[in-house]
């Protein structure tokens, strides 16, 4: 094989590995977005709820879900209308309850429907029998604000802007004390094991709802609880971050194996 011959051979070989390149460099850039899109979705949906916190309501954002050591809930609020368990979604293009289905275009979002019903399970497991019937599941679309609707399941779905009405036309089903005492309760079932996978991302503490000074630490948890969701978003734009200087070493590595391998030690 010629001097020529071998540097063909050399620049074949450096196309197909920059092909390869190119796709890993694509593949990663649509990992970064759903990252992106969902950190989104949650603050938005966060800040709609803590407008519920004048009307009795109180708000534990981005919590363990139970059982499940790895996956998380979204906001659980607590207020005169039982416990609602509210699942954040960031989806793009026509969406619709229809029929008593969850529809994105023409996929039927079955299994996001049943995963709600699986959180609000999860959620009234930890409360004691007679109040594990107040434990309500609803979806919040923060890219559809105008659509409500309920599916066959009795899931709520509600956009960003509608949310809080939704919640607030619930029938009044708790005292103002056992909202407090279900709040704390609430707040160390579901804080314990996320806390000791992140400290530092998750730092509420709530005690016993028999210390006297339990309502002004509720109210500032309050403000806590909307803080550690903004803290997970924060981990959210570090892992998009780390994505994006993964993004920039591929496509540097693209350009040397385009325009320098195939002449190297020429």
């Amino acid at each position: 094989m010629g001097a020529g011959d071998g540097a063909a051979e050399q620049s074949r070989l450096a196309a197909e590995r920059a092909q390869r390149l190119k796709r890993q460099l694509d593949q990663a850039e649509r990992a970064t977005k759903p990252w992106d899109a969902g950190a989104v979705g949650e603050r938005l949906v966060a800040d709609r709820l803590s407008r519920l916190i004048p009307h009795g309501w109180y708000l534990l954002n981005d919590v363990h879900w139970p059982g499940r050591p790895k996956a998380n809930l979204d906001h659980v609020l607590v207020g005169p209308g039982g416990v609602v368990v509210v699942d954040a979604k960031n989806w793009t293009g026509e969406v619709r309850v229809s029929g008593g289905v969850l529809w994105q275009g023409r996929f039927a979002r079955t299994q996001s429907v049943d995963g709600a019903l699986a959180q609000c399970a999860a959620v009234a497991s930890v409360l004691a029998p007679p109040h594990r019937r107040f434990v309500r599941p609803l979806i919040c679309l923060a890219g559809q604000p105008d659509l409500f609707g309920i599916t066959n399941s009795d899931v709520a779905v509600a956009g960003a802007d509608r949310v809080v009405a939704a919640v607030l036309a619930l029938p009044p089903v708790l005292h103002q004390q056992t909202v407090v005492g279900l709040y704390a309760h609430l707040g160390e079932q579901l804080t314990q094991e996320s806390a000791a996978r992140r400290p530092a991302v998750n730092s509420l503490t709530v005690k016993s709802p028999t210390a006297k000074p339990l309502t002004s630490k509720l109210a500032a948890g309050q403000a806590g609880g909307v803080g550690s969701g903004r803290a997970r978003k924060s981990s959210a734009q570090h892992h998009a971050a780390g994505g994006l200087t993964r993004l920039v070493f591929l496509a540097a590595f693209v350009v040397f194996a385009v325009y320098v391998l195939p002449y190297w030690g020429r």
